[in-house]
């Protein structure tokens, strides 16, 4: 059940494997391979659906007032996350995705590369890439360092 619990966990926004890793290591007593697996996995299961729907949703939301406000943060975020992206394409999303910092991961790549019209397919890549190399590092700073996460 723990694992499932990880799993989930690392497909919310936000949240993503930047907190689930901590936590299915040091709250639900996961190994740290098993952390990463798991959130790896579940950290990458909404980006195909974000990949293929997020211009949509976002076109919506646009024609309706009362989303305003969260409209303008989605905007800030794609523009200042776009921009390299625009430049580098592949190797941007991988970079942007792989950095474990506030406001990066395979969500906000995921928008980001729709909101691009970047390739689905390379975008998929790139996800699992970026995904890989932000857990990798997520899992070493959990291991090693786990007083600069609180633990």
């Amino acid at each position: 059940m723990n694992i499932i619990k990880t799993m989930l966990l690392s497909a919310v926004p936000l949240m993503e494997q930047k907190g689930a890793i901590p936590l299915g290591i040091y709250k639900f007593g996961l190994s740290p391979m098993t952390a990463f697996i798991v959130t790896l996995i579940g950290s990458f299961l909404p980006v195909p659906f974000v990949l293929i729907l997020f211009n949509s949703i976002f076109a919506f939301m646009k024609k309706h007032e009362v989303f305003d406000p969260f409209n303008r943060f989605i905007e800030r975020k794609l523009e200042k996350g776009s921009k390299n992206m625009e430049k580098y394409k592949e190797l941007g999303l991988i970079i942007f995705i792989g950095i474990p910092l506030p406001t990066t991961g395979l969500w906000t790549g995921s928008a980001i590369a729709s909101f691009l019209r970047l390739d689905f397919k390379k975008s998929m890549i790139c996800a699992i890439i970026g995904g890989a190399i932000s857990g990798a590092i997520i899992t070493f700073i959990s291991v090693y360092f786990p007083h600069m996460l609180g633990y």
